[in-house]
């Protein structure tokens, strides 16, 4: 059964890259693209893939606002983070994404995110609690890091940004 994949970028360019490499995967069907968070929205509910592939920065409603509602409606398919900023990759993580991707994408690493899409679809239902859940982690558009690291002793902690009020 093929893995039924939407593509969801601001950036025309990004999106037709994307489409040009799933579709040269045997087993991959990409059902529709979205320019937008709200658009990608309204896809996942017509079309109902199975894997998103979304970027995280873009205008109105970001990556992890769709992740969002997503999760408020039901659901939503699995994610795969596509990003030119590798700052995020943590807070994807955070939220049980099926992998992340830094742009300019490759071929190779593109087909490491489908097959661990592809072993994590089974489960799909445990993924989509564990995402429920971690939801209310998720604070988008922040533009300072959520942790410092911080010396104490011969070790490192991490301290979250919002317990530290002068440095």
């Amino acid at each position: 059964m093929p893995i039924r994949a939407l593509i969801v970028d601001d950036e025309e360019l990004a999106r037709s890259e994307m489409r040009f490499l799933l579709e040269g995967m045997e087993d991959v069907v990409v059902v529709g693209e979205a320019s937008g968070g709200e658009e990608a929205v309204r896809l996942v509910s017509e079309l109902a893939p199975d894997l998103l592939f979304l970027d995280i920065q873009m205008p109105v409603l970001d990556g992890f606002g769709v992740v969002r509602r997503l999760i408020e409606r039901g659901a939503p398919p699995l994610v795969v983070f596509t990003t030119a900023y590798d700052q995020y990759a943590i807070r994807a993580f955070e939220i049980h994404a099926a992998d992340y991707l830094l742009k300019p994408i490759e071929r190779e690493r593109l087909a490491e995110a489908v097959q661990r899409s592809r072993e994590i679809l089974p489960s799909r239902g445990e993924a989509a609690e564990r995402l429920r859940r971690l939801t209310g982690h998720i604070k988008a558009g922040r533009k300072f890091l959520p942790r410092l690291v911080v010396r104490r002793g011969d070790g490192v902690d991490p301290v979250d940004a919002d317990r530290v009020s002068l440095i």
